[in-house]
């Protein structure tokens, strides 16, 4: 298990990162970044990777020592981004589009370092097929809730979107928030490339 320098922050409100670091046993403590995150029109990769920086700068730069990560996900379908649904309804319309068909998740990824401010940011994409869903179960799981703080309106993790996904192609981690494997070996690399201490 890595043994971290200083002390982990993680920019995030989303219990599903803050539980794939316990996972893998990393310590950290969380700080959320609180912006926005509206789609702005750029290519999808580069609005992840500068989302995720976004966070992280603004994490930092209120913290004197330690190690800021950053994470943004979201979900194309036909070069279309589906972001985190306002309602019932528009949860709705995203599972029906999603329904027997192929889409990526891509989460972008910033490790960033205070008080020397070295940083690096990447990226995942998983690609994910939908089985067909009918009426019935998408209106089942809307009144579940738990679509409604999720990119794309589903969650492959834990609750009834599961049974949605027939497959997928890439870091299943990924689709649930976090890329664990990439994250975990740029962490090491960072903290080893730059001699990160106390």
């Amino acid at each position: 298990m890595m043994q971290l320098p200083k002390s982990l922050i993680l920019a995030s409100a989303s219990p599903r990162r803050a539980n794939l670091l316990r996972q893998i046993g990393l310590p950290f403590q969380i700080k959320n970044a609180g912006i926005s995150e509206q789609y702005n029109g750029r290519e999808p990769v580069a609005f992840a990777t500068e989302m995720a920086h976004k966070k992280a700068t603004v994490v930092a730069k209120s913290v004197d020592n330690a190690i800021v990560l950053a994470a943004d996900t979201i979900v194309l379908l036909d070069k279309q981004i589906l972001g985190k649904p306002a309602n019932e309804n528009q949860a709705a319309d995203m599972l029906a589009i999603l329904s027997g068909r192929m889409h990526e998740v891509i989460t972008g990824y910033t490790i960033y370092d205070r008080p020397t401010d070295r940083q690096i940011t990447n990226y995942e994409i998983t690609r994910v097929w939908f089985r067909d869903l009918d009426q019935d179960e998408i209106g089942t799981y809307i009144a579940s809730g738990s679509p409604l703080d999720k990119a794309g309106s589903y969650g492959i993790q834990d609750d009834f979107g599961a049974v949605f996904v027939n497959r997928i192609d890439g870091c299943y981690y990924n689709v649930v928030g976090l890329p664990l494997a990439k994250v975990y070996q740029d962490l090491k690399q960072f903290i080893k490339r730059y001699s990160i201490q106390m």
